[in-house]
């Protein structure tokens, strides 16, 4: 593999430590330079940036599968970061796309595809992703800070299934909610947050 090989051509004093320090491993990383070459590669792409990670056991012992040594690699399009803060902000942000998957899946419908036509599922598919960033810019933008993390299910239960009844009353029409009066001020607050479509 062309990118394992560029690896292991890094000269031994360009890799430098990273992270914590681990009680049975060393951790270092390493800038790469590598090239890929793919066929579908456009040249007014921006090149992208390869940081290698090597992990070495302390007392020269082998791991499971008897390799000395383990490489990895991040590939980012981040320059302006050194390699350990690259590494530090890429585990960082691990584990929240599994969220985005299971909320578009299972609480916006996206796991269930409506047609057995390729088009149409993509156009459900998009529709869902939508969805998902409208509540992440409404959340964002205009509710208060405890509703953040809510899911859809519990901002639908919140605010967009509220019951409410149209009265008219003295050439008025008036909608009553069912909600207290706490509740309704902070949709008046957050409607005054959200940008006004011209």
């Amino acid at each position: 593999m062309p990118l394992r090989q560029a690896i292991l051509r890094v000269p031994e004093q360009n890799w430098e430590a990273y992270g914590e320090a681990h009680v049975k491993e060393i951790r270092e990383c390493a800038e790469v330079d590598f090239v890929p070459g793919e066929k579908s590669e456009h040249k007014d792409t921006e090149p992208l940036r390869y940081v290698a990670i090597r992990i070495r056991q302390r007392q020269e012992e082998l791991f499971a599968d008897g390799s000395k040594v383990k490489h990895f690699a991040i590939v980012s399009n981040r320059w302006e970061l050194k390699p350990g803060q690259l590494i530090q902000w890429h585990r960082e942000k691990a584990g929240t796309i599994e969220g985005v998957h299971d909320v578009v899946k299972n609480e916006l419908a996206g796991g269930v595809m409506p047609s057995k036509y390729f088009g149409a599922n993509a156009a459900w598919l998009r529709l869902v992703v939508i969805a998902h960033n409208v509540l992440t810019a409404l959340k964002r933008l205009a509710l208060p800070a405890e509703l953040l993390q809510a899911r859809p299910k519990r901002l639908r239960f919140l605010i967009f299934n509220t019951a409410g009844r149209l009265v008219q009353h003295a050439r008025k029409t008036v909608l009553r909610l069912a909600a207290l009066g706490v509740r309704i001020a902070t949709w008046r607050d957050g409607m005054r947050l959200l940008p006004v479509g011209t």
